[in-house]
C-alpha cells in the first residue's frame, strides 16, 4: 500500500538551490543556538558534574519522545566513557521500572517545556526515593524545573522546523549538554583508551585498543621445538595437519624463544642448493634474537610493527622470554586497526588519523 502524503495545494516544490539553502540555515540555527548556549554555562553546570562524580550509583535519565530518544543517547554515551547510567521510560516507570532507581542514583530528566505530564506525574515518586533531581529544560519556573535539586537551563529556543513545532534545536541542544556532561566527566574520571577498549570489545573501536593477547594463535597451534635440533629433525618434529603457521619458533631448554625459522627460510636454502644445511643445526639457519610483542602490546602497536620490519610472524611473549604464542599476517590482514587520536588529544583531533596497513595487504610498488 502507498503512502499517503498531504501537500497544501499552495506549497511549491523545492528546487535544489532552495533545499541546499534550507538545510544550510537548519544547520546554521542549530549552530547559534549552540553557541548562545555554551555561554550561558555557569557554576551551575560544575556543581552537576561534580554531583554526578560523587555518586556511588548510575545516573538515570528519564524523557518522553524526542527527548526521550535524545535520553537514550546521553546515558549510552555517559556509560561507554566510564559514568554508570541508565535510561527510564517515564510511562514504563509506573509498572515496574521505578524499581531500577537506588538510593545512591542520580536522576536526569530532559523536557523542552518542563510540563512533560508523563514526566510529571514521576516528580513524586522520584522524590520518595531521596535521590538528587537534575532538570535539563527551557525554564526554571517549570513545574520539572522547580521540583530539580538542580537545572541546566536551555532558556528560549526556537526550533528550527518551519511550523516552529518539531523538537530540532531544542533536542540538539539537549544532545549537547548531555556531550558535554558525558565528555567533562569522562576526563574527570581519567578514563583512557585502555578503558575504552574495554567497554569497546567489537568492531574497529575495539580493535583498534585491543590487545595482542586476543588475537595470538596460541601456543598448541603454533610450531615450536628446540634449538638444538638439526633442520630436517625439526621440519618433521613440527609437522602438524591443517592450516599452519608460517614460522616455527626455536627455544632453548629453559623454555625461552631464541630464533625462528620461517617458510622463506627454507626456500632460500634451496634456492642457494644449500641442501646439505638440512642436517645442520638449525641454531646455525635460524634468524637469532627474533622481532618480539610482550603480552599485553596493543594489536594497532604490533600490526605497525609489522608492517615497519615487513615482516609475517611476530612472536608474542612474556616477560622473561617464553613463547606464549604467534601474531601471523594471515590472521589479522584486512583489519581496521587505523591509529586514531587518544581521546584526550585536542590537538591530535585536528589531524587527519594515519591508517595502519599491513604490507602484505598492500606492497610497495
Amino acid at each position: 500500500m502507498e503512502a499517503i502524503v498531504h501537500k497544501s495545494p499552495s506549497q511549491a516544490p523545492l528546487s535544489k538551490e532552495e533545499q541546499l539553502r534550507a538545510a544550510r540555515e537548519i544547520m546554521r540555527l542549530e549552530a547559534a543556538a549552540l553557541w548562545k548556549l555554551s555561554d550561558r554555562l555557569d557554576e551551575t553546570f560544575h556543581r552537576v558534574v561534580e554531583q554526578i562524580h560523587q555518586s556511588r550509583g548510575s545516573v538515570i535519565v528519564t524523557g518522553m519522545g524526542k527527548a526521550g530518544l535524545i535520553g537514550q543517547k546521553i546515558a549510552a554515551t555517559m556509560a561507554s566513557v566510564g559514568t554508570r547510567a541508565h535510561y527510564l521510560h517515564p510511562a514504563e516507570a509506573f509498572h515496574g521500572d521505578l524499581g531500577r532507581i537506588h538510593t545512591d542514583d542520580v536522576v536526569l530528566m530532559l523536557s523542552q517545556s518542563g510540563e512533560t505530564a508523563e514526566v510529571v506525574q514521576l516528580l513524586p515518586a522520584i522524590r520518595n526515593f531521596g535521590v538528587p533531581m537534575i532538570a535539563i529544560t527551557a525554564r526554571r519556573e517549570s513545574t520539572i524545573g522547580r521540583a530539580a535539586s538542580e537545572i541546566l537551563e536551555l532558556g528560549v529556543l526556537d526550533e528550527a522546523c518551519s511550523l516552529g513545532l518539531a523538537p530540532s534545536t531544542s533536542t540538539t541542544a539537549m544532545l549537547a549538554l548531555g556531550d558535554a556532561l558525558a565528555l567533562v566527566l569522562c576526563r574527570l574520571r581519567g578514563f583512557q583508551a585502555e578503558d575504552f577498549a574495554r567497554f569497546h570489545p567489537g568492531g574497529s573501536l575495539g580493535r583498534r585498543f585491543s590487545k595482542v593477547d586476543a588475537h595470538l594463535r596460541p601456543l598448541e597451534q603454533c610450531r615450536v621445538t628446540s634449538d638444538r635440533l638439526s633442520v630436517r629433525e625439526v621440519l618433521v618434529a613440527c609437522s602438524r595437519p591443517g592450516r599452519r603457521t608460517g614460522a616455527i619458533m626455536l627455544t632453548d631448554q629453559a623454555g625461552r624463544l631464541t630464533g625462528l625459522f620461517t617458510d622463506s627460510d627454507l626456500a632460500r636454502l634451496f634456492e642457494q642448493r644449500a641442501e646439505a644445511a638440512l642436517d645442520r643445526p638449525i641454531h646455525d639457519v635460524m634468524v637469532v634474537q627474533p622481532i618480539t610483542v610482550e603480552a599485553g602490546s596493543l594489536l594497532r602497536d604490533a600490526i605497525a610493527l609489522m608492517t615497519a620490519r615487513k615482516i609475517s610472524e611476530l612472536p608474542v611473549v612474556d616477560g622473561e622470554q617464553h613463547p606464549l604464542g604467534l601474531i601471523d599476517v594471515t590472521d589479522v590482514v584486512g583489519m581496521d586497526v587505523a591509529e586514531g587520536p587518544e581521546p584526550s588529544s585536542r590537538e591530535g583531533a585536528q589531524k587527519k588519523p594515519p591508517t595502519v596497513r599491513l604490507f602484505a595487504a598492500e606492497p610497495e610498488e
